[in-house]
């Protein structure tokens, strides 16, 4: 009876720890929508209080001075086109590297994996350089081959221990019905990687969505700018929009948490099935 009484009062400490916790990280989100909603005079002289009146204009504003449905187009470009060709093509790398399990095929997953530590701040002047002499600066193009570049690596780590949990018994089955190698992954494989490649369409989205830094290096053009350099465009060398620029922080992020909160079951489901060889 002690025992069980224990066991439930610790199970409240903990819920009560838990939702304290979530609240504090709801807090830089109370910040962002009430300060969004303010006047500049307001937001600048207390941002902690709620707002007296809701300045809703100012989403209408930051709407239109960034042009919102332009970078929203762009973003959605390069976030989709990326993530099919990183399901794509790790997918295929990581399957042909477990099935043929060849020298080569180690090294070259060697040197996947020892990408995934390079600070990208190491090769940002490279990676201009490169670019440039391949015509693909200023280009959504050019940005998707970008990513699809410096987001294989933890792709294809991922997909790698994936099909380790794949019976190859399937796959032999599925050749002595005559399927040929790409009959194998796309109609045997491939679907049964479905935890996976969600998990890793999710994480990607994550970071291409918000990034920042590397579509300031490749994209110059303003009908080109993505929503994270189009609301950075609202702070000058003299002057900050603050009350523009939140409003339009909270215009970018909602389809993302929206995104997010629709997919994040698969990711436990994703990365416990990558972990475990069947």
């Amino acid at each position: 009876m002690e025992t069980s009484k224990n066991y439930r009062f610790s199970t409240i400490v903990t819920e009560i720890v838990m939702v304290l916790i979530g609240l504090l990280f709801l807090v830089p989100f109370y910040f962002l929508f009430v300060n969004s909603v303010k006047t500049f005079g307001d937001l600048l002289t207390n941002s902690a209080a709620w707002p007296e009146v809701f300045q809703w204009g100012n989403y209408a504003n930051a709407w239109e001075k960034i042009k919102f449905p332009s970078a929203l187009m762009n973003s959605l470009i390069v976030t989709v086109v990326s993530n099919l060709l990183l399901v794509l093509i790790s997918s295929m790398a990581a399957y042909r590297m477990v099935r043929s399990d060849t020298l080569f095929n180690r090294i070259l997953f060697g040197v996947f994996i020892a990408a995934m530590v390079i600070p990208f701040q190491s090769i940002m002047i490279p990676l201009v350089t490169v670019t440039s002499n391949l015509g693909l600066i200023d280009s959504l193009f050019g940005l998707i081959i970008c990513y699809l570049g410096f987001g294989a690596p933890m792709s294809i780590f991922l997909f790698h221990g994936f099909v380790k949990s794949v019976p190859l018994e399937i796959e032999e089955a599925a050749r002595v019905d005559g399927s040929s190698a790409y009959g194998v992954f796309f109609r045997i494989v491939f679907p049964l990687m479905k935890p996976m490649y969600v998990t890793v369409i999710i994480l990607n989205t994550l970071w291409i969505w918000n990034d920042y830094l590397l579509p300031s290096l490749i994209l110059q053009s303003s009908n080109l700018r993505t929503i994270p350099i189009a609301t950075f465009a609202l702070f000058g060398q003299y002057t900050k929009q603050w009350d523009l620029a939140l409003p339009a922080l909270v215009l970018g992020i909602m389809p993302i948490i929206i995104f997010f909160l629709l997919m994040q079951k698969y990711i436990i489901q994703g990365i416990t099935a990558g972990s475990v060889k069947g």
